[in-house]
């Protein structure tokens, strides 16, 4: 199985019918809260980055949702200070990346953004929201998978190698908090292309 594959299968995409029957985008406010736990009580600090991953379709009316996405996200950041950028890796995923130092900015960003997919008919296309952490050299994501309605911890060690100690410790402080994903095998890695990276770089 392809990484392509491997990536439709783990996020849930079995069929276009049923892609968003779980996720309520409402779920990404829990990390508003999520982010003061994971400094009181892990030490992490936020990344100061986040990010938003989803397919696209070759329409005009996408490519006009799209320019609405941004154009919010626009208007949004001459409020906040929020930086955005958009840009599609190499296994074709589209990408919004978002910069901020307040948390509480990025998630407000992300959901506007999944919100308007939504709206505009297009919430199947979303795949994951990728919200980082920082703790000395370690750095750590929450990801939440849109087909599965649901987060879990990613922790990677490099490009190929993950800490699934630390993941399950993210796991039992947050259980409860976030709505995690109980079954450890949709939690795919979404490897970074070098080891200091994003996986959305």
């Amino acid at each position: 199985m392809g990484l392509f594959d491997s990536l439709r299968a783990a996020l849930g995409i079995s069929a276009e019918s049923d892609a968003t029957s779980r996720a309520d985008p409402d779920d990404l406010f829990g990390m508003s809260t999520a982010y003061l736990t994971m400094e009181a009580d892990l030490g992490f600090d936020s990344a100061d980055e986040a990010a938003l991953c989803f397919s696209s379709v070759d329409s005009t009316d996408f490519a006009d949702t799209v320019d609405s996405v941004e154009a919010i996200l626009s208007a949004g950041g001459e409020e906040t200070g929020t930086e955005f950028k958009r840009h599609t890796d190499g296994h074709g995923y589209n990408w919004v990346v978002l910069a901020d130092d307040d948390p509480e900015d990025l998630v407000t960003s992300v959901h506007f953004a999944a919100d308007e997919f939504i709206e505009r008919g297009y919430g199947s296309r979303l795949l994951a929201a990728l919200f980082g952490f920082r703790k000395g050299g370690d750095r750590v994501y929450w990801i939440y998978s849109f087909r599965r309605g649901a987060y879990y911890p990613f922790a990677p060690q490099g490009t190929s190698k993950r800490n699934q100690q630390l993941e399950f410790k993210l796991e039992s402080v947050l259980d409860g908090e976030l709505e995690i994903e109980d079954d450890e095998g949709y939690w795919y890695p979404l490897w970074p292309s070098t080891p200091s990276g994003h996986p959305w770089e």
